[in-house]
């Protein structure tokens, strides 16, 4: 029997923390799919299809297995698209008791709505204080954002900076 995961998020942009998670996830799990998820209580500062381009470029420089897809689902439940997928795993990162605190509650109700479980995995403490929030407001203001993201979006958001 394959095992299925989704780890899904915003990933608005991916940050070294985000890979992090989703490379040990790909190790666990036979198939894994990064799901960009519209959120639509959060202003993007990318598209989605953007979003999915940098995440699959931070993969592909990381080396990552071959066991991780990136797709993106902006209608209907996230246990819609598990479902869709065979999937019966979503993985979360979560970084404080604020993470587990609002991640409860959407994991009993997924596991009631569709049998689906959540695994809660931490990022490595390096990366632990960063979030994808932080990056956009510190590249924002002109500052380095290297140390946080994977070179791909580094790149990326170099090409953005105000001269």
């Amino acid at each position: 029997m394959t095992k299925i995961a989704v780890v899904p998020g915003s990933f608005d942009p991916v940050t070294m923390g985000h890979l992090d998670v989703i490379l040990r996830a790909a190790g666990i799990f036979d198939e894994l799919h990064v799901l960009v998820v519209h959120n639509p209580n959060k202003h993007a500062m990318l598209p989605i299809s953007e979003r999915m381009t940098l995440i699959q470029k931070s993969l592909d420089e990381a080396g990552a297995p071959q066991n991780i897809t990136v797709a993106s689902w902006s209608v209907g439940l996230l246990v819609d698209y598990c479902t869709e997928v065979g999937a019966s795993v979503l993985v979360k990162g979560i970084r404080s008791q604020i993470d587990v605190s609002y991640e409860t509650p959407m994991a009993i109700m997924n596991r009631s709505l569709a049998e689906v479980e959540t695994v809660f995995m931490l990022p490595d403490p390096a990366h632990a204080h960063v979030s994808s929030t932080l990056v956009r407001q510190v590249s924002g203001m002109g500052g380095d954002v290297s140390p946080y993201v994977p070179p791909a979006v580094a790149r990326f958001l170099d090409k953005r900076r105000p001269v």
